[in-house]
């Protein structure tokens, strides 16, 4: 018997890209419209391609902070620093990154009042 050709219908607009941002797919389908009785049909009834949306972006990350360092003065009042290092730098319209040192203030003991007392020695000494 002579096979029927098939009956296709249009193919489908295709869908919405799969992702929202980045790679993704999309797909388009058409039916059959002959019965299936009338033969088989080869035809493919579905197609796939990809799709690329703008880039998704990528948000700021830091390290954890460090230790503060040391007090900055031997004596009377300082600061210290802590720092923290960009581990990604934001693109495509990212969170920008935050602070990357913060300063506090440290006190060690009080400073012995030492210039005027070398004065008064040194005059006493003469």
């Amino acid at each position: 018997s002579d096979t029927i050709p098939c009956l296709l219908s249009p193919w489908s607009e295709w869908s919405d890209c799969s992702v929202t941002c980045g790679k993704g797919m999309r797909t388009r389908q058409r039916m059959l419209k002959s019965a299936a009785e009338l033969g088989d049909c080869n035809e493919e009834l579905e197609q796939a391609e990809k799709c690329m949306l703008p880039e998704c972006p990528i948000d700021c990350e830091l390290t954890e902070w460090s230790q503060w360092s040391e007090c900055n003065t031997s004596c009377g009042k300082g600061h210290m620093i802590r720092t923290r290092m960009i581990k990604i730098e934001p693109q495509f319209g990212g969170t920008a990154c935050p602070e990357t040192v913060q300063r506090t203030k440290c006190r060690v003991r009080k400073c012995l009042r030492g210039p005027g007392v070398e004065k008064r020695r040194w005059k006493e000494a003469r």
